[in-house]
Protein backbone atom coordinates (compact mmCIF):
# COMPACT_ATOMS: atom_id res chain seq x y z
CA UNK A 1 0.00 0.00 0.00
CA UNK A 2 1.08 3.54 -0.67
CA UNK A 3 2.20 5.59 2.34
CA UNK A 4 0.09 8.64 3.15
CA UNK A 5 1.56 12.10 2.44
CA UNK A 6 1.43 12.94 6.16
CA UNK A 7 3.46 9.82 7.01
CA UNK A 8 6.11 10.73 4.42
CA UNK A 9 6.40 14.26 5.84
CA UNK A 10 6.74 12.86 9.39
CA UNK A 11 9.40 10.42 8.22
CA UNK A 12 11.35 13.25 6.58
CA UNK A 13 11.18 15.35 9.76
CA UNK A 14 12.40 12.43 11.89
CA UNK A 15 15.35 11.65 9.62
CA UNK A 16 18.59 12.24 11.53
CA UNK A 17 21.58 13.42 9.45
CA UNK A 18 24.70 11.24 9.28
CA UNK A 19 27.00 12.03 12.21
CA UNK A 20 24.12 13.19 14.43
CA UNK A 21 21.82 11.53 16.96
CA UNK A 22 18.38 12.15 18.43
CA UNK A 23 18.37 13.11 22.14
CA UNK A 24 16.07 14.70 24.71
CA UNK A 25 17.45 18.08 23.72
CA UNK A 26 16.98 17.43 20.01
CA UNK A 27 19.33 16.34 17.23
CA UNK A 28 22.97 16.87 18.22
CA UNK A 29 26.36 15.62 16.93
CA UNK A 30 27.22 12.01 17.79
CA UNK A 31 30.28 13.05 19.81
CA UNK A 32 28.24 15.46 21.97
CA UNK A 33 26.33 14.42 25.05
CA UNK A 34 23.10 15.62 26.66
CA UNK A 35 22.45 15.88 30.37
CA UNK A 36 20.73 17.95 33.02
CA UNK A 37 22.29 21.34 33.68
CA UNK A 38 22.92 20.30 37.28
CA UNK A 39 25.22 17.50 36.03
CA UNK A 40 27.37 20.06 34.18
CA UNK A 41 27.47 22.91 36.73
CA UNK A 42 26.24 23.60 40.24
CA UNK A 43 24.38 26.81 40.94
CA UNK A 44 24.65 28.14 44.48
CA UNK A 45 22.95 31.00 46.31
CA UNK A 46 25.17 34.03 46.98
CA UNK A 47 26.11 35.52 50.33
CA UNK A 48 24.62 38.32 52.38
CA UNK A 49 26.76 41.44 52.79
CA UNK A 50 24.99 44.41 54.44
CA UNK A 51 26.33 47.81 53.41
CA UNK A 52 27.45 48.56 56.97
CA UNK A 53 29.87 45.60 56.80
CA UNK A 54 31.44 46.52 53.45
CA UNK A 55 35.03 47.73 53.46
CA UNK A 56 37.00 49.68 50.89
CA UNK A 57 38.64 47.30 48.44
CA UNK A 58 38.87 46.10 44.84
CA UNK A 59 36.80 42.91 45.05
CA UNK A 60 33.63 43.23 42.92
CA UNK A 61 30.33 42.81 44.75
CA UNK A 62 28.01 41.25 42.16
CA UNK A 63 24.24 41.67 42.42
CA UNK A 64 21.43 40.47 40.14
CA UNK A 65 22.09 43.46 37.87
CA UNK A 66 25.91 43.19 37.77
CA UNK A 67 28.75 44.76 39.73
CA UNK A 68 27.16 47.02 42.35
CA UNK A 69 30.13 47.93 44.55
CA UNK A 70 33.46 46.73 45.92
CA UNK A 71 34.74 45.04 49.10
CA UNK A 72 38.11 43.94 50.49
CA UNK A 73 37.27 40.24 50.78
CA UNK A 74 36.14 37.71 48.16
CA UNK A 75 33.94 34.64 48.61
CA UNK A 76 34.40 32.98 45.21
CA UNK A 77 37.49 32.45 43.06
CA UNK A 78 37.51 33.54 39.42
CA UNK A 79 36.51 32.79 36.79
CA UNK A 80 32.90 33.02 37.86
CA UNK A 81 29.39 33.29 36.46
CA UNK A 82 26.55 35.06 38.24
CA UNK A 83 22.85 35.49 37.50
CA UNK A 84 19.95 37.00 39.40
CA UNK A 85 18.10 34.80 41.91
CA UNK A 86 15.38 37.41 42.35
CA UNK A 87 14.89 41.00 41.28
CA UNK A 88 16.57 41.23 37.88
CA UNK A 89 16.25 37.80 36.27
CA UNK A 90 17.85 36.45 33.11
CA UNK A 91 21.04 38.52 32.86
CA UNK A 92 24.25 36.49 32.96
CA UNK A 93 27.55 38.01 34.14
CA UNK A 94 31.04 36.58 33.57
CA UNK A 95 33.40 37.66 36.36
CA UNK A 96 37.13 37.55 35.57
CA UNK A 97 38.44 38.24 39.10
CA UNK A 98 37.71 36.86 42.57
CA UNK A 99 34.36 38.26 43.71
CA UNK A 100 31.53 38.36 46.26
CA UNK A 101 28.13 37.27 44.87
CA UNK A 102 25.25 38.75 46.90
CA UNK A 103 22.38 36.65 48.22
CA UNK A 104 20.12 38.05 45.47
CA UNK A 105 22.14 35.97 43.00
CA UNK A 106 23.02 32.45 41.98
CA UNK A 107 26.67 31.80 41.12
CA UNK A 108 28.32 28.73 39.59
CA UNK A 109 30.00 26.94 42.46
CA UNK A 110 31.38 24.09 40.36
CA UNK A 111 32.15 23.59 36.66
CA UNK A 112 31.90 19.83 36.19
CA UNK A 113 31.49 19.12 32.47
CA UNK A 114 31.96 22.54 30.90
CA UNK A 115 34.51 25.32 30.99
CA UNK A 116 33.55 28.63 32.61
CA UNK A 117 33.71 30.40 29.24
CA UNK A 118 31.41 27.88 27.56
CA UNK A 119 29.05 27.80 30.55
CA UNK A 120 28.61 31.58 30.28
CA UNK A 121 27.37 31.38 26.68
CA UNK A 122 25.29 28.28 27.45
CA UNK A 123 23.51 29.95 30.39
CA UNK A 124 22.55 32.90 28.17
CA UNK A 125 20.26 30.48 26.30
CA UNK A 126 18.45 29.25 29.46
CA UNK A 127 14.99 30.72 30.04
CA UNK A 128 15.44 31.56 33.74
CA UNK A 129 12.10 33.33 34.00
CA UNK A 130 10.29 30.05 33.34
CA UNK A 131 11.91 28.70 36.52
CA UNK A 132 10.60 31.45 38.78
CA UNK A 133 9.34 29.87 41.99
CA UNK A 134 7.83 32.95 43.63
CA UNK A 135 4.86 35.19 43.02
CA UNK A 136 5.23 38.96 43.34
CA UNK A 137 8.99 39.52 43.29
CA UNK A 138 10.44 37.31 40.53
CA UNK A 139 12.51 34.51 42.03
CA UNK A 140 14.51 31.57 40.66
CA UNK A 141 14.23 27.99 41.90
CA UNK A 142 17.75 26.65 41.30
CA UNK A 143 16.64 23.04 41.63
CA UNK A 144 14.28 23.57 38.69
CA UNK A 145 17.05 25.20 36.66
CA UNK A 146 19.33 22.23 37.39
CA UNK A 147 16.82 19.97 35.60
CA UNK A 148 17.10 21.89 32.31
CA UNK A 149 18.35 19.53 29.56
CA UNK A 150 21.44 20.81 27.74
CA UNK A 151 23.82 19.65 25.01
CA UNK A 152 27.56 19.54 25.69
CA UNK A 153 30.32 19.29 23.06
CA UNK A 154 33.79 17.87 23.69
CA UNK A 155 36.15 20.19 25.59
CA UNK A 156 38.13 21.25 22.49
CA UNK A 157 34.93 22.33 20.73
CA UNK A 158 33.72 24.12 23.87
CA UNK A 159 36.86 26.25 23.71
CA UNK A 160 36.41 27.01 20.00
CA UNK A 161 32.74 27.96 20.44
CA UNK A 162 33.44 30.13 23.48
CA UNK A 163 36.28 31.91 21.65
CA UNK A 164 34.12 32.62 18.60
CA UNK A 165 31.23 33.99 20.67
CA UNK A 166 33.59 35.98 22.91
CA UNK A 167 35.10 37.63 19.82
CA UNK A 168 31.62 38.77 18.76
CA UNK A 169 30.91 39.96 22.31
CA UNK A 170 34.11 42.02 22.19
CA UNK A 171 33.02 43.61 18.91
CA UNK A 172 29.57 44.39 20.36
CA UNK A 173 31.21 45.95 23.43
CA UNK A 174 33.46 48.16 21.26
CA UNK A 175 30.51 49.26 19.13
CA UNK A 176 28.53 50.09 22.28
CA UNK A 177 31.42 52.17 23.63
CA UNK A 178 31.90 53.96 20.30
CA UNK A 179 28.17 54.68 20.00
CA UNK A 180 28.08 56.05 23.54
CA UNK A 181 31.15 58.21 22.89
CA UNK A 182 29.68 59.64 19.67
CA UNK A 183 26.38 60.33 21.46
CA UNK A 184 28.23 62.19 24.24
CA UNK A 185 30.16 64.25 21.66
CA UNK A 186 26.92 65.11 19.88
CA UNK A 187 25.25 66.17 23.15
CA UNK A 188 28.21 68.43 23.98
CA UNK A 189 28.22 69.84 20.44
CA UNK A 190 24.51 70.65 20.70
CA UNK A 191 25.10 72.52 23.97
CA UNK A 192 27.86 74.57 22.35
CA UNK A 193 26.30 75.32 18.94
CA UNK A 194 22.71 75.93 20.06
CA UNK A 195 23.77 78.48 22.66
CA UNK A 196 26.38 80.18 20.48
CA UNK A 197 29.21 79.44 22.91
CA UNK A 198 30.94 77.86 19.92
CA UNK A 199 30.37 79.25 16.42
CA UNK A 200 30.82 77.42 13.16
CA UNK A 201 33.91 78.87 11.39
CA UNK A 202 31.94 80.61 8.62
CA UNK A 203 29.93 82.59 11.20
CA UNK A 204 32.61 83.27 13.82
CA UNK A 205 34.20 86.42 12.32
CA UNK A 206 33.22 89.84 11.04
CA UNK A 207 33.97 90.91 7.47
CA UNK A 208 37.22 92.50 8.63
CA UNK A 209 38.37 89.20 10.13
CA UNK A 210 37.86 90.18 13.77
CA UNK A 211 36.03 87.66 16.01
CA UNK A 212 32.38 88.39 16.67
CA UNK A 213 31.56 89.40 20.20
CA UNK A 214 28.90 88.51 22.75
CA UNK A 215 26.18 90.37 24.61
CA UNK A 216 24.09 89.83 27.72
CA UNK A 217 20.49 88.66 27.30
CA UNK A 218 17.66 87.35 29.46
CA UNK A 219 19.03 83.86 28.76
CA UNK A 220 22.62 84.76 29.58
CA UNK A 221 25.52 85.63 27.31
CA UNK A 222 24.78 85.08 23.60
CA UNK A 223 26.46 86.07 20.32
CA UNK A 224 26.01 89.77 19.51
CA UNK A 225 24.25 88.95 16.22
CA UNK A 226 21.78 86.49 17.80
CA UNK A 227 18.40 87.33 19.37
CA UNK A 228 16.15 85.88 22.04
CA UNK A 229 12.71 85.15 20.64
CA UNK A 230 9.56 83.30 21.61
CA UNK A 231 9.04 80.09 19.63
CA UNK A 232 5.78 81.65 18.45
CA UNK A 233 7.84 83.94 16.21
CA UNK A 234 9.24 80.87 14.42
CA UNK A 235 6.29 78.49 14.42
CA UNK A 236 2.62 77.89 15.10
CA UNK A 237 1.55 74.90 17.18
CA UNK A 238 -1.33 72.91 15.68
CA UNK A 239 -3.55 70.21 17.18
CA UNK A 240 -3.73 66.68 15.85
CA UNK A 241 -7.09 65.21 14.87
CA UNK A 242 -9.09 62.03 15.29
CA UNK A 243 -7.85 59.45 12.77
CA UNK A 244 -11.10 57.47 12.61
CA UNK A 245 -12.15 58.57 9.12
CA UNK A 246 -8.74 58.41 7.44
CA UNK A 247 -7.25 55.23 8.92
CA UNK A 248 -6.59 52.51 6.32
CA UNK A 249 -4.59 49.27 6.56
CA UNK A 250 -2.70 50.14 3.38
CA UNK A 251 -2.64 53.93 3.70
CA UNK A 252 0.28 55.95 2.36
CA UNK A 253 0.82 58.21 5.37
CA UNK A 254 1.84 57.41 8.96
CA UNK A 255 -0.58 58.13 11.80
CA UNK A 256 1.47 59.29 14.77
CA UNK A 257 0.71 59.35 18.50
CA UNK A 258 2.89 60.26 21.48
CA UNK A 259 4.30 56.72 21.55
CA UNK A 260 5.14 56.53 17.84
CA UNK A 261 3.35 55.31 14.73
CA UNK A 262 -0.05 53.74 15.40
CA UNK A 263 -1.33 53.12 11.88
CA UNK A 264 -1.67 54.41 8.32
CA UNK A 265 -3.94 57.02 6.74
CA UNK A 266 -5.21 57.63 3.21
CA UNK A 267 -4.71 61.39 3.59
CA UNK A 268 -2.33 63.66 5.49
CA UNK A 269 -2.82 66.43 8.02
CA UNK A 270 0.41 68.25 7.10
CA UNK A 271 3.01 67.70 4.39
CA UNK A 272 5.94 69.99 5.27
CA UNK A 273 8.87 69.49 7.69
CA UNK A 274 7.54 69.71 11.23
CA UNK A 275 8.48 69.32 14.89
CA UNK A 276 6.11 67.11 16.88
CA UNK A 277 5.60 67.22 20.64
CA UNK A 278 3.14 65.54 22.96
CA UNK A 279 0.04 67.39 24.15
CA UNK A 280 -0.69 64.64 26.67
CA UNK A 281 1.44 61.78 27.97
CA UNK A 282 5.02 61.86 26.66
CA UNK A 283 5.50 65.63 26.49
CA UNK A 284 9.29 65.56 26.72
CA UNK A 285 10.16 63.63 23.55
CA UNK A 286 10.13 65.99 20.54
CA UNK A 287 10.37 64.42 17.08
CA UNK A 288 11.24 65.72 13.65
CA UNK A 289 9.44 64.59 10.49
CA UNK A 290 9.90 65.71 6.90
CA UNK A 291 7.28 63.59 5.15
CA UNK A 292 3.47 63.96 5.00
CA UNK A 293 1.78 62.66 8.18
CA UNK A 294 -1.31 62.60 10.38
CA UNK A 295 -1.15 63.23 14.14
CA UNK A 296 -3.82 62.27 16.65
CA UNK A 297 -5.26 64.64 19.26
CA UNK A 298 -2.63 63.86 21.91
CA UNK A 299 0.25 64.96 19.64
CA UNK A 300 0.91 68.55 18.55
CA UNK A 301 2.59 69.35 15.24
CA UNK A 302 4.15 72.65 14.22
CA UNK A 303 3.93 74.84 11.15
CA UNK A 304 7.42 76.32 10.81
CA UNK A 305 7.59 79.84 9.43
CA UNK A 306 9.84 80.77 6.51
CA UNK A 307 12.18 82.68 8.83
CA UNK A 308 13.19 79.48 10.68
CA UNK A 309 14.92 76.20 9.88
CA UNK A 310 12.68 73.27 10.99
CA UNK A 311 15.54 70.94 11.96
CA UNK A 312 17.18 73.71 14.04
CA UNK A 313 13.89 74.21 15.91
CA UNK A 314 13.78 70.46 16.56
CA UNK A 315 17.26 70.49 18.10
CA UNK A 316 16.28 73.51 20.22
CA UNK A 317 13.21 71.61 21.44
CA UNK A 318 15.47 68.70 22.42
CA UNK A 319 17.44 70.92 24.82
CA UNK A 320 14.35 72.07 26.76
CA UNK A 321 13.02 70.37 29.89
CA UNK A 322 9.39 70.31 28.83
CA UNK A 323 8.27 68.72 32.10
CA UNK A 324 8.76 72.10 33.81
CA UNK A 325 5.88 73.37 31.64
CA UNK A 326 3.57 70.49 32.61
CA UNK A 327 0.09 71.85 33.29
CA UNK A 328 -1.61 68.81 34.85
CA UNK A 329 -1.28 66.97 38.16
CA UNK A 330 -2.11 63.60 36.59
CA UNK A 331 -1.15 62.74 33.02
CA UNK A 332 1.53 65.26 31.86
CA UNK A 333 0.04 67.90 29.54
CA UNK A 334 1.25 70.86 27.48
CA UNK A 335 -0.66 73.85 26.17
CA UNK A 336 -0.07 75.18 22.65
CA UNK A 337 0.28 78.79 23.82
CA UNK A 338 2.74 77.69 26.52
CA UNK A 339 5.01 76.16 23.87
CA UNK A 340 4.78 79.24 21.65
CA UNK A 341 5.67 81.52 24.58
CA UNK A 342 8.87 79.64 25.51
CA UNK A 343 11.85 81.84 24.67
CA UNK A 344 15.04 80.61 23.02
CA UNK A 345 18.14 82.00 21.36
CA UNK A 346 17.88 82.37 17.58
CA UNK A 347 20.66 83.00 15.05
CA UNK A 348 19.99 83.98 11.44
CA UNK A 349 18.33 81.35 9.28
CA UNK A 350 21.59 80.69 7.41
CA UNK A 351 23.34 79.85 10.68
CA UNK A 352 20.35 77.81 11.87
CA UNK A 353 20.60 75.73 8.70
CA UNK A 354 24.37 75.24 9.04
CA UNK A 355 24.01 74.15 12.69
CA UNK A 356 21.18 71.77 11.75
CA UNK A 357 23.28 70.19 8.98
CA UNK A 358 26.22 69.68 11.38
CA UNK A 359 24.06 68.00 14.02
CA UNK A 360 22.17 65.93 11.42
CA UNK A 361 25.48 64.57 10.09
CA UNK A 362 26.35 63.50 13.65
CA UNK A 363 22.92 61.89 14.09
CA UNK A 364 23.33 59.94 10.85
CA UNK A 365 26.78 58.75 11.97
CA UNK A 366 25.28 57.53 15.26
CA UNK A 367 22.37 55.88 13.43
CA UNK A 368 24.79 54.01 11.14
CA UNK A 369 26.71 52.75 14.19
CA UNK A 370 23.48 51.76 15.94
CA UNK A 371 22.34 49.78 12.89
CA UNK A 372 25.72 48.03 12.76
CA UNK A 373 25.42 47.24 16.47
CA UNK A 374 21.92 45.80 16.00
CA UNK A 375 23.11 43.73 13.04
CA UNK A 376 26.07 42.38 15.04
CA UNK A 377 23.74 41.37 17.88
CA UNK A 378 21.52 39.55 15.37
CA UNK A 379 24.57 37.77 13.92
CA UNK A 380 25.56 36.66 17.44
CA UNK A 381 22.07 35.26 18.05
CA UNK A 382 22.33 33.28 14.83
CA UNK A 383 25.81 32.03 15.76
CA UNK A 384 24.56 30.86 19.16
CA UNK A 385 21.68 28.94 17.58
CA UNK A 386 24.08 27.23 15.18
CA UNK A 387 27.11 26.63 17.43
CA UNK A 388 25.44 25.70 20.73
CA UNK A 389 23.28 23.06 19.03
CA UNK A 390 26.04 21.59 16.88
CA UNK A 391 24.31 22.47 13.59
CA UNK A 392 27.53 24.24 12.61
CA UNK A 393 30.80 22.67 13.76
CA UNK A 394 33.99 24.57 14.47
CA UNK A 395 35.89 21.39 15.32
CA UNK A 396 35.57 18.31 13.12
CA UNK A 397 34.88 15.08 15.04
CA UNK A 398 37.71 12.60 15.32
CA UNK A 399 37.54 9.76 12.79
CA UNK A 400 36.05 6.56 14.20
Amino acid sequence: EEMSAAYVVDAEQLRVPVGYKQTEVGVIPEDWCSCELGDAITLQRGFDLPKRLRNVGEVPIVSSSGTSGYHNTSMVEAPGIVTGRYGTIGEIFYVAQDFWPLNTTLYVREFKKVSAEYAFHLLVTVDFESHSGKSGVPGINRNDVHQEIIAIPPRQEQIAIANALSDVDALISELEKLTGKKQAIKTATMQQLLTGRTRLPQFAHNKDGSPKGYKQSELGEIPEDWDVKAFGEALTIRHGKNQKFVERDYGLYPILGTGGQIGFANSFLYDKPSVLIGRKGSINKPRYINEPFWTVDTLFFSEIKASAEPKFIYYQFCTIDWMQYNEASGVPSLNASTIENVRAVMPTKDEQTAIAITLTDMDEDIQTLTQRLDKTRQIKQGMMQELLTGKTRLVQPAAA
